[in-house]
Formats: C-alpha cells, sequence, structure tokens
C-alpha cells in the first residue's frame, strides 16, 4: 500500500520522508498550495500587539511558520505569552520557533471518532477548548493567527467567555498547481486505487481535489484516511470508498501503512523465492 501525503508542502515531504525512513511506500500529492498574505504589514503590526495579548491561538503549522518568517527584527515573542495548537504539528512548529514548551497549549484528551479505542486524542478546536475554558477571560485580549478566513466556533467560545479576539491572516490557501510529475502520482492512484490510500487532512483539500477536471470520477471508490471526522465527512461526500479515520500523528499512520501493508509470508524452507 502507498500513502498519498496530501498536505501543504514542505509538510508533505517531510512527512514522506519520515515514512520512507521507515520503509514505508508515501508519495506527496499536496492539495493546497500557501502563499503570503495580502497584507503582511498587519502580521508585523500584529507582532508588536503582543505584549497585550493574553493567549495567541495558531490554526497550523503553517500559521506559526508564515507568522515568524515576518516577526519584525526587534520583536520577540514574550516569554509569559501563551500559544495555543489544536494539534502536535503545530506544537512541534512553535517549539521550532523558540516558544517555551511551557507556553505552548493544546487538547490533552478525548477520542478521536472510532479510532479512540486506544486511547487517541481528538486534535481540534472543541479539545482545545475543554482544556482552556475556566481560565480567566473576561476583559483579555486573543489573537487568532490564521489564513485568510477559517472557522470561527473557537473565537465565539473566547467571546462569550468575556474576551476579545482580533484576527490576522498570516498567509492564504491556494489550489495547487501540479508539475507532470505530481500528475503521474495522480494518475497512478486513480489507476490501482487499491494499492493506494490518500491522507486527507483538510476539507478544503478534497474541494479543491473535486474542482479539477475529472477527478471525482477518478478518485470514486478509493480508500482514503482522514485525520478528523468533519474531514471524513467530505471523504465520503466527495465519493471516496472506504473511508477511515486516523488520529494525525505520525506514529499512527505509520502503524496503519504498515498493517494496510503486511509482508509476504516467508517462502517454505529450501524454496526458491517465488516459486
Amino acid at each position: 500500500m502507498r500513502l498519498v501525503v496530501t498536505r501543504p508542502q514542505p509538510q508533505a515531504d517531510a512527512w514522506v520522508q519520515a515514512l520512507k525512513s521507515q520503509g514505508l511506500e508515501a508519495v506527496a500529492l499536496p492539495l493546497i498550495a500557501i502563499g503570503p498574505p495580502a497584507d503582511e504589514s498587519a502580521v508585523r503590526a500584529a507582532w508588536q500587539s503582543l505584549p497585550e495579548r493574553a493567549f495567541v491561538m495558531f490554526v497550523s503549522g503553517q500559521a506559526v511558520q508564515r507568522f515568524f518568517a515576518l516577526r519584525p527584527d526587534a520583536a520577540e515573542w514574550p516569554a509569559a505569552l501563551h500559544a495555543g495548537a489544536t494539534g502536535p504539528g503545530t506544537a512541534q512548529a512553535l517549539h521550532a520557533a523558540g516558544v517555551a514548551d511551557g507556553r505552548v497549549v493544546m487538547p490533552t484528551g478525548g477520542p478521536v471518532g472510532d479510532a479512540g479505542a486506544d486511547g487517541h486524542t481528538t486534535w481540534d478546536a472543541e479539545a482545545l477548548w475543554r482544556r482552556i475554558q475556566s481560565w480567566p477571560w473576561a476583559g483579555r485580549q486573543v489573537l487568532v493567527v490564521r489564513g485568510e478566513q477559517g472557522r470561527d466556533w473557537l473565537a465565539s467560545q473566547w467571546r462569550q467567555a468575556g474576551a476579545e479576539v482580533h484576527f490576522v491572516e498570516a498567509y492564504r490557501r491556494l489550489p495547487p498547481h501540479w508539475q507532470p510529475a505530481e500528475q503521474a502520482v495522480f494518475d497512478a492512484a486513480c489507476a490501482d486505487p487499491s494499492g493506494h490510500a490518500w491522507l486527507l487532512s483538510s476539507s478544503e483539500s478534497i474541494a479543491h481535489l473535486l474542482a479539477m477536471s475529472s477527478a471525482r470520477d477518478r478518485v470514486k471508490g478509493a480508500t482514503a484516511w482522514a485525520t478528523h471526522p468533519r474531514i471524513a465527512t467530505a471523504a465520503q461526500a466527495a465519493g471516496f470508498g472506504q473511508v477511515r479515520l486516523l488520529a494525525p500523528e505520525l506514529p499512527r499512520i505509520a502503524d496503519a501503512l504498515r498493517a494496510a501493508s503486511p509482508s509476504p509470508s516467508p517462502s517454505p524452507e529450501g524454496a526458491a523465492p517465488g516459486n
């Protein structure tokens, strides 16, 4: 089984290399391209406002990387400021950017759909809010770092708790522009659906896929591994056949890929391979 990793670059390549280092088959096929924000000055202004904030929420690892890439030379991350992340990838990006471990806040528990039997954590805004909802939010300022738009559920919770919520666009999500090699990956996956599984980490990426000519017909019945129940629902609506819910954690994905790609049985003693 070969895994088609549809995350944006450079995350897609990083996942592919990590899986290949474990002897697994994976290939990158980004379904979202990341572009610069429409107004970079707004990001630099947001950096200057950090001392006024009580909490900064990052919606993705891309949000972290793009926000820190536009940091003004004299700006520093306040030592006491908490940064929120809904998943391990975003938390790792924050650590890599220099935010102290003790200031990165992420979900700590809750099953992820039917994949929760072995204690998986739900990586979403609802799970993060369960951890921080008892904090004193009244009168405090929260900054949400995201793309040009996004889900506002968490912002609504903060406002109901008395916080003032601000947004800054650190990047834009765009449809992918495939090179011939990436088109070849897509064609191979469609030609051999039983030999491929699509790792889907965004409902928007599914929409981009369906916007491509004949893509809906070509992925119909294919296997999809979704990293959140909402993404699984979108995958089913898109026509994917077997849709499985998996936590967006590399060890979990690697285990699932091993289980889907069993090693061949050893040949009887004395028999030549292939006989």
